[in-house]
């Protein structure tokens, strides 16, 4: 799937970026790759990664294009974004740090990292400028689809228990705390800092509050309003 995202910042500048979500390997590194890229700078402490078989972290040879382009904006300016796909097209008027947000978790979910890479099912139903709500419905829905045909093809006991999501959440925030460092000293404003604290505090939600979060899924799905003619 190819997303487009087009922002019309403040200034009136328009600037775009473009994510294949489907791409079955990385691009050639680029030759002038940032420093902070580099494998063993700021490296994950969870990270399964070798330096001596890899000069750079693919996460961050992803976001470093985005990063660069937006490392001297402020967080708090109002933008106008478009993101189109194939089905269909989104607008919203927001603050940068939400449109970031948005474009730099799909990115992340379409790394060959292998921590990030298990998120590459929410990249394939990408859902732009999602709420903290929409976030965890969509994470328990595709985990739970996963585990259904774990126990379909017999491969493993399936996780009813969501366990396995909160373990990846705990695996993720690790790497959102990595590349929030490595990026840190590369940014003059705040925009990409804010959007990684904030992709952070998704995985955070379901680390250390996915009962209370799924408490309240229950009552909207418990509250009769689903008898109710579309």
């Amino acid at each position: 799937m190819r997303v487009r995202y087009d922002f019309r910042l403040e200034d009136g500048r328009l600037i775009d970026h473009v994510v294949e979500t489907d791409r079955e390997s990385l691009p050639p590194t680029n030759k002038a790759a940032a420093d902070w890229a580099e494998l063993k700078h700021c490296q994950c402490s969870n990270c399964p990664l070798k330096a001596s078989e890899y000069q750079y972290c693919p996460a961050a040879i992803d976001i470093q294009a985005l990063v660069d382009t937006f490392r001297k904006e402020p967080a708090f300016q109002k933008v106008e974004v478009t993101v189109s796909t194939r089905e269909r097209n989104y607008q919203k008027r927001t603050g940068l740090e939400e449109a970031l947000r948005s474009l730099m978790g799909l990115i992340l979910a379409t790394s060959e990292c292998p921590i990030l890479s298990e998120l590459r099912p929410m990249a394939m139903h990408h859902m732009p400028f999602a709420t903290n709500e929409e976030f965890i419905l969509r994470s328990v829905s595709i985990y739970l689809v996963q585990q259904y045909f774990k126990m379909r093809d017999d491969r493993e006991p399936p996780d009813w228990d969501l366990k396995g999501l909160v373990e990846r959440n705990r695996r993720l925030q690790l790497v959102n705390q990595a590349l929030w460092q490595r990026i840190h000293g590369a940014c003059e404003g705040d925009s990409n800092l804010k959007a990684l604290l904030s992709f952070f505090s998704l995985a955070s939600s379901v680390t250390f509050s996915l009962e209370s979060q799924l408490q309240k899924l229950r009552q909207s799905f418990e509250a009769g309003e689903w008898n109710t003619p579309l």
